[in-house]
């Protein structure tokens, strides 16, 4: 993404294996806050001034050395982050997060929330007179990957359910991944969960967690609509708080 690209506008990051679905889900279970921060270092010096605060992160699938937690939605229980600090770092998603910086909002979306997500860009969008909404897909490596372009079709298809959406101008990527979507869609919601789970095994992420032993996170991260919380940037801790619902 080049510099800039997302300016002024709203920006929605997905890094759907794993760091998004692992954020939301981590503030949907009662944690307080989640620092972002692109790198190892950066995160534990962080956490040095964070007495009480979570290490969480990973780097090419595996648990950093010394952190409390890797990247895997399963770990983000409300026992283990219930209202503590998690200093968080991982390959894609907190860098995807970082580039992100001179949008207007940043939020951060899945699968797991793809309804909720689509309708918080929308309403920021009006309140605060942007005409633009970025779907921002984390990738691998700089690389655009499918599973990543699936969830911003399954964002994209939600927010085509509202009456707005009328006036929405699409761009030639954004209607290739709501189609992509509505393809694996198009056998109704019973099993549709299983489809998106199998369509992220073959997945350059998917493959990549299945290498390290992560495969138990596909379904997880295909759990549609399973959490009603919009992570959102927070400017002056730089830290992601759950957005009010209204």
């Amino acid at each position: 993404m080049p510099p800039g690209a997302t300016a002024g506008g709203i920006a929605v990051v997905i890094d759907v294996l794993r760091a998004s679905t692992t954020m939301i889900t981590a503030l949907a279970h009662g944690a307080a806050a989640i620092l972002p921060r692109p790198s190892i270092e950066e995160a534990r010096a962080a956490a040095a001034n964070l007495p009480g605060s979570l290490l969480g992160g990973e780097r090419g699938g595996v648990r950093v050395t010394g952190f409390d937690l890797g990247n895997s939605p399963s770990e983000y229980t409300a026992p283990r982050v219930e209202d503590r600090l998690v200093v968080m770092s991982t390959t894609n998603g907190t860098a995807a997060i970082a580039a992100c910086d001179d949008a207007a909002e940043v939020l951060v979306g899945a699968i797991v929330n793809r309804t909720v997500v689509a309708a918080a860009a929308r309403r920021l969008a009006v309140a605060q007179g942007c005409d633009t909404i970025h779907i921002v897909c984390a990738g691998t490596d700089g690389a655009i990957t499918s599973e990543d372009v699936l969830a911003a079709g399954a964002i994209l298809d939600a927010a085509s359910h509202d009456p707005a959406a009328s006036n929405d101008l699409l761009d030639a990527a954004a209607l290739a991944a709501r189609d992509h979507f509505r393809i694996l869609a198009a056998g109704g919601l019973q099993g549709l969960e299983e489809r998106i789970a199998v369509a992220f095994r073959t997945s350059r992420g998917g493959e990549n967690l299945i290498a390290v032993g992560m495969e138990s996170d596909l379904p997880s991260a295909a759990a549609i609509d399973s959490f009603a919380v919009v992570p959102r940037l927070d400017r002056d801790g730089h830290r992601l708080v759950l957005l009010p619902s209204s």
